[in-house]
């Protein structure tokens, strides 16, 4: 009877290990915000620098990502068409710039831009796993890593109970400075990102010789 009840004991316990874990694999991919006809709206931050020539250019606009439509792909994966849009400010009109795909597939979250498929998140979202977001392409092996998970964000008014940083990039040294990370929000997606790719001198990051930055801030987010 004993042997009996320990057995009977394990089983509900693995039952109930197993249901947490989908429970909790099941909410993490709200980070990857893919709710039909969500929106969001970014502050765009675009600098390019050449001491050699004597430009350092910023250029300011804004981006819009939608959650266009869903379909079933060839290998029954369900597919969101991702529509990105610009225009230069709040009064302007929107101008269609690309089209993406992002889906779930299997624990990654990825993003099929420009005929290149990434995986942006991987799921379930825990401290410091790594991957390899170019995994399904040609880019050449990087590993991203969670540096900062399931964290309160206050950003531009908007107050996120839970948001995961994926840390990209994070080189420093006398000549370089090649920092690059995204923060997602449950049930948002992306909502912040930040990419520098600098030549600067003697540690200098206020001394560029020659790069790019690119800054994402989220202004606003719904669906329609």
């Amino acid at each position: 009877m004993n042997k009996f009840f320990f057995i009977v004991t394990f089983i509900l316990f693995l039952f109930s290990c197993k249901k947490k874990e989908q429970e909790v694999y099941s909410s993490n991919q709200n980070y990857f915000g893919l709710e039909q006809g969500r929106f969001c709206i970014y502050d765009v931050y675009e600098m390019n620098h050449d001491d050699a020539i004597n430009v350092h250019d910023t250029i300011h606009y804004q981006l819009k990502t939608w959650i266009d439509s869903i379909y079933i792909d060839n290998e029954g994966r369900t597919n969101h068409q991702f529509k990105r849009f610009t225009r230069a400010n709040d009064s302007s009109n929107w101008t269609l710039k690309d089209v993406y795909v992002a889906l779930i597939n299997g624990n990654n979250g990825e993003l099929v831009e420009e005929n290149q498929r990434k995986v942006k998140l991987v799921f379930p979202i825990k401290l410091n796993t790594t991957w390899n977001p170019n995994a399904y392409n040609n880019l050449g092996e990087e590993s991203f890593t969670y540096s900062r998970v399931h964290q309160p964000l206050l950003l531009n008014g908007y107050n996120f109970d839970s948001t995961s940083t994926v840390l990209q990039k994070d080189f420093f040294s006398l000549v370089d400075c090649r920092k690059q990370w995204e923060i997602y929000a449950s049930n948002v997606g992306l909502v912040y990102k930040m990419f520098k790719d600098l030549d600067i001198e003697n540690f200098d990051t206020l001394n560029v010789v020659k790069g790019t930055e690119l800054h994402y801030s989220l202004i606003e987010y719904g669906a329609e």
